[in-house]
């Protein structure tokens, strides 16, 4: 592998996990994404999390590949184990319903009604464990017309609104280059289990959460209803803009960089222009206040942009941390390999991989103080701990042996 990413932190696998959700169970049957940057939160954090597996290829993400390397799943499939299950073989749900009782905590994500039909239906399931938590993922939720549409984010970030409000002004709706609805609803999957989980230690019963990659997205828009509600009229593309401040812009620099500016707070603003020597700018009424900058955006960003088009990216850096402006430099990864905040800090960190040596992975989130995350093990192979899956969840090895001489369950180690 290339050595850019050497500089990031070299952690080890200790086998201990961290102790925030230690000794809960959570049984992942969702596919992709959103289920996964669920249980991938739950694991960072201490949670036992069994992938079971559809053979013969195993979860869809493990096919999302660069190079010939699933990187997907080397990041999101750490700090799990793997149980690879044929779902048509005979007695595959029957065992997948024994392992649910053992579980405190469901993921899936097939169509809405799938379960149910495979004879695993939540009210069923949690009738028999009231304790039990479901966390059902979808793309549109379990009720309403759109129910039963296959849910993918692609569909959800342009019927959300979301699309309609990216891209260039005058310009068409912009997809998000990256499974965002999928992340977005993976971050709430996680805090609703956990807080299903504070509910069921004070009541001992748990509940079924129903989760669509709808609306999780439409809850990071903002006021969307209401400003429409104020000006019946849809917000208008602004590109790397803003409805609601200016100057918010990037900007190229003298040297072909680009710096990103944001003016959000009055102050800003006025440190910003003072800088520029154009002081005169706030005796104008089309620049004095925010309101005023963000209906004459086009002409504050005009001159912003010719300012900042004198001087190159670092100086312009270095000048602007001098007067406490609100600005950056825009990063690829290459550029964020070489900062040293994030080096320092650990944002990325190297774990041991048995295929390439080791792997850059983000390092878990957030960071608490007395119980943080860890990362505890990689990404398994697919079927890499169905025996010892099986066994923790009270199978006899003889049971466990016959099914994987039936083809029930598989075990792989590459």
């Amino acid at each position: 592998m290339s050595s850019m990413h050497d500089k990031w932190k070299e952690q080890q696998f200790s086998g201990e996990s961290s102790t925030a959700l230690a000794g809960v169970k959570v049984l992942d049957l969702s596919r992709l994404v959103a289920g996964n940057m669920t249980s991938l939160q739950l694991g960072d954090f201490g949670a036992d999390v069994v992938k079971v597996e559809p053979l013969p290829t195993g979860d869809p993400l493990r096919a999302w590949q660069n190079q010939g390397v699933a990187s997907f799943w080397k990041v999101y499939g750490r700090n799990k184990r793997s149980l690879a299950l044929d779902f048509r073989r005979e007695g595959a749900v029957e065992l997948l319903r024994e392992l649910i009782a053992g579980a405190d905590v469901l993921i899936e994500n097939f169509r809405p009604g799938t379960l149910e039909k495979m004879g695993l239906a939540p009210d069923t399931l949690c009738s028999a464990d009231p304790s039990l938590i479901v966390l059902r993922v979808s793309g549109f939720g379990q009720s309403g017309p759109y129910s039963s549409r296959p849910g993918f984010g692609t569909v959800v970030e342009g019927m959300s609104g979301f699309a309609d409000r990216n891209g260039e002004a005058g310009g068409g709706p912009l997809l998000p280059p990256l499974a965002l609805a999928d992340m977005i609803a993976g971050i709430y999957g996680a805090f609703s289990t956990v807080t299903a989980l504070r509910v069921r230690d004070q009541t001992g019963h748990g509940q079924v959460i129903d989760l669509s990659l709808l609306e999780p997205i439409i809850s990071t828009l903002g006021p969307e209803a209401l400003d429409f509600a104020l000006t019946q009229a849809p917000k208008p593309r602004v590109g790397n803009g803003s409805n609601t401040s200016s100057p918010r812009n990037i900007y190229r620099t003298a040297d072909g960089g680009y710096i990103a500016i944001s003016g959000s707070m009055q102050s800003m603003a006025e440190r910003l222009f003072k800088l520029m020597q154009r002081e005169d700018l706030l005796e104008d009424p089309r620049y004095a206040t925010n309101a005023a900058r963000v209906e004459h955006r086009h002409e504050v960003d005009a001159i912003v942009g010719e300012w900042v088009g004198r001087f190159d990216r670092e100086d312009l850096v270095v000048l602007f941390q001098q007067e406490h402006i609100t600005a950056s430099p825009i990063y690829d990864i290459a550029a964020i390999t070489g900062d040293s905040h994030f080096i320092e800090r650990g944002v990325y960190v190297r774990v041991p991989d048995e295929e390439l040596g080791s792997v850059p992975m983000h390092a878990p989130v957030p960071r608490l103080s007395g119980t943080p995350g860890t990362i505890a093990r990689g990404a398994p192979a697919l079927g890499a701990d169905s025996r010892a899956i099986l066994a923790d969840y009270g199978f006899s090895a003889e049971r466990i042996e016959a099914a994987v001489r039936r083809g029930v369950i598989g075990e792989r180690t590459q």
